[in-house]
């Protein structure tokens, strides 16, 4: 429906003044030949020339507005034909304001003072029609006042349409400020919180660590110590960034690891206690960031919910390599159990998002006692 306004729309603004043109000469040269009006005395070849000139007037709106007042003056004065005078006085509606509109009130006037001096002048039918006097309020109510009238009413339509659309625009503009101050607020609010949370806990952790690291005897709790240590660390950074993002006005990307940092993820996992072991299969190829980014979220994600519930499991990597995108593949091995770490239980939930983001899929099930976590990326689309 909306394609068909759009395209009737169209039309009507590329042909609507050639249909102008030629009704309003059509309606004059009408007139002229007692059609609709009272017939001209005059060579047909004169009428022929104030409807050509009357239609041109017409057509000339667009650009000109003084050639159809002036034709429309001139045709009833010669002629008595009314066709451009109608056009003109909607047209004065519609455009003129204020002085302007007085103006043409004015001319409006003396035109039809003019035609009753050259009716009682004519005498005949012309007298009857344009000169008397029950005659000459009519068809200054008709051809005048009731197009003017229109024309103001379409103004001020259009006048009211345009100021609701300037008031709906600055409304939603305000919203929109209202929106981005407030969530502007909640991102204050809870770097604050993470900050007086989250940092304070961790820099405690990382603070007993190394006072372990430095007290402890045994080489394996200084190794583990100094583990902590640095794993905490780490975490203050990431915080630390993630505190700035959170801080910023404008929207802003935390900044990821890809790929290339993924044996360095599988050392820390090594190093914590983890046996996991990498394996590509097809022919590595650049990859996209945002697949990189992805895999290296899946793997984090995947290993360290292995770290939780199967600490003391076998875990594969492997990156398949394919033609149209990449296969990530994280599976361990049966665990005995343990003391499970707490979550928050929206870790795979959150990967998977990410991946049908890129048009991948994600699956996450128990196998042969074990558990596989499989994402597919496609190349595909993504940047």
């Amino acid at each position: 429906m909306a394609s068909s306004a759009a395209a009737l729309r169209r039309v009507v603004q590329r042909y609507g003044p050639l249909l102008l043109a030629v009704t309003v000469a059509a309606a004059v040269w009408a007139s002229a030949t007692g059609d609709i009006g009272v017939r001209s005395p005059l060579p047909g070849a004169v009428a022929l020339v104030l409807a050509l000139l009357s239609g041109w007037a017409a057509g000339m709106l667009r650009t000109r507005r003084w050639p159809l007042f002036l034709a429309a003056a001139v045709g009833w004065l010669v002629l008595a034909a009314a066709a451009a005078g109608v056009v003109a006085s909607y047209q004065a509606g519609l455009r003129l304001r204020g002085r302007r509109l007085a103006g043409f009130l004015a001319g409006a006037a003396v035109v039809q003072a003019g035609g009753v001096l050259i009716g009682l002048e004519v005498g005949g039918v012309r007298r009857m029609t344009t000169a008397a006097s029950g005659n000459v309020l009519m068809l200054g109510v008709s051809l005048v006042g009731l197009p003017l009238v229109f024309g103001l009413w379409v103004r001020a339509r259009r006048d009211t349409l345009a100021a609701l659309r300037d008031r709906a625009e600055r409304l939603e503009r305000e919203q929109e400020a209202r929106a981005d101050r407030v969530r502007a607020e909640e991102r204050t609010r809870i770097a604050r919180e993470m900050h007086d949370v989250v940092a304070h806990r961790v820099s405690l952790m990382v603070v007993h660590a190394g006072a372990l690291e430095v007290t402890a005897v045994e080489p394996a709790t200084v190794e583990a110590a100094a583990l902590i240590r640095t794993t905490g660390r780490q975490a203050l950074t990431d915080l630390r960034e993630v505190l700035g993002v959170l801080r910023q006005a404008g929207p802003a990307v935390v900044p990821e690891r890809g790929l290339d940092a993924l044996d360095e993820l599988i050392g820390e996992s090594r190093t914590a206690g983890l046996r996991v072991c990498r394996r590509d299969e097809g022919v590595a190829s650049a990859l996209p960031a945002t697949v990189g980014r992805t895999a290296y979220r899946v793997v984090r994600e995947a290993l360290t919910n292995v770290r939780k519930h199967a600490g003391d499991a076998e875990t594969v990597v492997c990156l398949r390599y394919l033609p149209d995108g990449l296969e990530v593949l994280v599976r361990n091995g049966p665990s005995e159990g343990g003391v499970a770490l707490p979550g928050a239980g929206q870790g795979l939930l959150g990967l998977r998002e990410r991946v049908e983001l890129l048009g991948g899929r994600l699956e996450a099930r128990s196998v042969d006692g074990g558990f596989l976590v499989r994402a597919l990326i496609p190349l595909a689309g993504v940047a």
